[in-house]
């Protein structure tokens, strides 16, 4: 089962990794301007649709939560992009912002392949209501450490919440492909 996570792990972000690249095409890099904690709030704008849709049981905009599911892995990514001190004030190319992409996404996916084999793919049996809250928990977490300048006593820092909820969302993801095709 394992291995076969890793397989939609790499299936879906392979699509979250197209739509970073297309959205580059279009924008360019235009959100390196932005501070860690406006990445977080963006963050936190797709997690509240969400949980909006989820508790409302529909969307007035033609969209599922699908696409804001693959937004927040991009902007996980965007913010840990950020937070590299190899790429702070640097401009990048399409090709090294892309190589900055997959060296995070390979990160966290090893450190979902680690925690996986600890846990014992427990996600499998949780509900994908419940990665909705773990990201707004998150969130709230991240706004925390960021007041308190990026200092913690006895947490781990902004770049393993960012890394966790990537993987919240890739397994909510996962989730919801399994629901279409039961």
């Amino acid at each position: 089962m394992i291995n076969q996570t890793a397989t939609q792990f790499k299936n879906v972000t392979e699509v979250c990794r197209s739509i970073f690249r297309k959205k580059n095409h279009d924008y360019g890099p235009s959100w390196r301007i932005m501070r860690p904690s406006s990445i977080i709030d963006q963050i936190f704008i797709k997690a509240t649709r969400i949980r909006t849709i989820e508790e409302n049981g529909m969307s007035k905009v033609n969209e599922g939560v699908e696409p804001e599911w693959m937004g927040i892995i991009n902007y996980c990514i965007m913010g840990l992009i950020q937070l590299d001190p190899k790429m702070e004030g640097k401009e990048l190319s399409e090709n090294e912002l892309i190589d900055a992409y997959d060296f995070h996404m390979n990160a966290t996916l090893e450190l979902m392949e680690q925690k996986n084999h600890d846990y014992g793919e427990i996600w499998r049996s949780m509900l994908v209501s419940t990665f909705t809250d773990m990201l707004l928990m998150r969130v709230n977490r991240m706004h925390q450490i960021l007041e308190n300048k990026g200092m913690t006593l006895a947490s781990e820092g902004v770049e393993s919440n960012l890394m966790d909820m990537i993987n919240y969302s890739v397994f909510a993801l996962i989730r919801l492909e399994e629901k279409k095709q039961a």
